[in-house]
């Protein structure tokens, strides 16, 4: 059993996403030309998970967007933010952060819907969110035209650390900050101009 609970250690610490079960019984079958069980997995799994909640590691395994990641302690959170404060070169904002927040709770939405909530042209924040695989294209509405429909991305629950979007806060769990997350570039978005406006709004 521990050849096979390396193989799986293998293919999950590679992996820049949660991986699922079913994907990584593919790979072990091709790798063994052999029918690999999901219970073997499983409990391969289960092992990793035990071995790494011991105190000295710092990472542990944990089941998250339908799949398994290696993820940091909550006891080295701190440490990984500095650190990712200190190295990302450019952060979401405001409007960005605005933008995805509504994706979230209305998916699958349009881009005019997004703007008739926004007041503003959504066509730059949307884009960004696309490049950074925080949001997809879900398809088209059956609505007039057939605009293209968005909805959040399996990256966009490994970012908040949830299996599922009801785990989304709900609107009464929000209380007003002192301080913003960020704020747009002046050049970033731009208001609508009134025909766009109430044709969003059609």
């Amino acid at each position: 059993m521990d050849f096979l609970k390396q193989h799986v250690e293998a293919l999950i610490f590679v992996s820049p996403q949660a991986t699922t079960l079913a994907e990584i019984c593919a790979v072990l079958t091709e790798v063994f030309e052999a029918e690999v069980p999901e219970a073997e997995v499983l409990a391969a799994i289960e092992q990793l998970r035990e071995q790494y909640a011991q105190d000295t590691y710092a990472f542990e395994l944990v089941e998250i967007a339908g799949g398994f990641q290696f993820l940091t302690k909550g006891a080295y959170h701190n440490t990984v933010a500095v650190f990712l404060k200190q190295t990302t070169q450019k952060r979401l904002s405001q409007a960005t952060l605005e933008t995805l927040a509504i994706v979230a709770y209305k998916q699958p939405v349009s881009k005019s819907d997004l703007e008739a909530i926004r007041g503003v042209n959504c066509d730059y924040t949307l884009q960004k969110l696309l490049e950074k695989e925080l949001v997809v294209i879900a398809g088209r509405s059956e609505g007039p035209g057939r605009p293209l429909l968005y909805a959040t991305s399996e990256k966009f629950m490994d970012y908040l650390g949830i299996k599922d979007l009801v785990e989304l806060p709900k609107p009464k769990d929000f209380k007003e900050v002192e301080n913003s997350i960020g704020e747009a570039p002046e050049s970033e978005e731009r208001p609508m101009p009134e025909a766009d406006a109430e044709s969003a709004s059609d």
